[in-house]
């Protein structure tokens, strides 16, 4: 699967490259490839799973937790009024580096699985649908490949436009997943995110994108009550998806090949499995894991044969949730 590291060779002199709409053609940012870690994983099927911490004394204190990312998405905020920015993937988009690495990569794509994107179409939309005429979506090209522009938010669709001199323009939102299966269908070479946004863009390839949208659970409920503002039921909704829905866990062997999967460890000594919405959330940690997919009935199993465990943590790389055993026991009713 290739992936796309930016490196900028026909930027206008302040740095913004160029977008066109519909059909016109237009040198954008130019990108080197790069192979990107596999996202699926092979499964454990017919086999129990057991919880391991590999070379670590189970007895010694455990050791003081790194930074957690925030457990919460930022509060909603519109720059341009009427304009809710999917402050998460402005967030990824803002920590890429100079040369993009593939776990920054996957950040970004995981971020862009939720919440809303914007795309740019020429002219008035309402005008042109009530007219019957078709609309024409803004796209760059990179080296003839073509790629829909798609916007985290109002600063970033404000850049592009005045990048254009304040063209004509109308703003479509919609759910990202939404924009990102359409993208795949309609021929696109992949999506560009936030074009006209210095430092702060990326080229995700349609391959990356099919794959990921391909391997996800289909209603993205999860994902979606995570990233959401919560209430009181936030907690019993997970634990309800999580009866009903796959999940991934983060395997890995030592060195005699016995598979482990990833727990989290608090300084007082509590264990929590980690448990993923998405393989993705696993590959962008960086740790060298892989996303293995566990139905419920197997995570009911797990949970009731290690009673050490206190629950689970969903999606540590943020927005989390932690459970405890007693929100997860309809999950470990499914053990039998």
């Amino acid at each position: 699967m290739a992936l796309f590291s930016r490196r900028d060779r026909s930027d206008k002199g302040d740095g913004t490259p160029a977008s066109e709409v519909a059909s016109v053609d237009t040198v954008a940012e130019t990108d080197e490839s790069a192979e990107a870690p596999s996202v699926a994983a092979e499964g454990v099927p017919q086999v129990g799973i057991s919880v391991s911490t590999f070379g670590a004394d189970p007895t010694a204190p455990a050791p003081a937790a790194p930074t957690r990312p925030a457990a919460t998405a930022p509060a909603p905020r519109e720059i341009v009024p009427g304009l809710v920015d999917n402050a998460l993937l402005q967030a990824a988009l803002s920590a890429l580096s100079a040369e993009p690495q593939n776990t920054e990569i996957m950040n970004v794509m995981r971020q862009a699985l939720q919440g809303q994107l914007f795309l740019r179409a020429q002219g008035d939309v309402q005008a042109l649908i009530a007219a019957g005429q078709q609309i024409n979506l803004a796209i760059a090209s990179v080296e003839g490949r073509r790629f829909l522009l798609a916007f985290s938010g109002g600063a970033a669709l404000q850049a592009s436009v005045d990048s254009e001199g304040g063209a004509a323009t109308s703003v479509i939102g919609q759910p990202a997943i939404e924009v990102l299966r359409n993208a795949v269908a309609g021929g696109y070479d992949g999506i560009y995110l936030d074009h006209a946004t210095a430092g702060a863009r990326v080229i995700l390839p349609k391959e990356l994108i099919a794959r990921a949208v391909e391997e996800s659970e289909p209603t993205f409920e999860i994902k979606t009550l995570l990233s959401a503002p919560r209430d009181e039921s936030t907690a019993a909704r997970v634990a309800d998806a999580l009866s009903r829905l796959p999940v991934w866990v983060a395997g890995n062997s030592d060195a005699e090949g016995r598979m482990g999967l990833a727990e989290a460890r608090t300084p007082d000594g509590q264990r929590r499995m980690e448990v993923f919405s998405h393989p993705l959330e696993v590959v962008a940690l960086g740790r060298g894991d892989s996303p293995l997919p566990v139905q419920p009935e197997q995570l009911g199993r797990a949970l009731a044969s290690e009673p050490g465990l206190t629950g689970v943590v969903v999606d540590p790389g943020g927005p989390w949730i932690e459970l405890d055993r007693d929100a997860l026991a309809g999950v470990m009713a499914l053990a039998g």
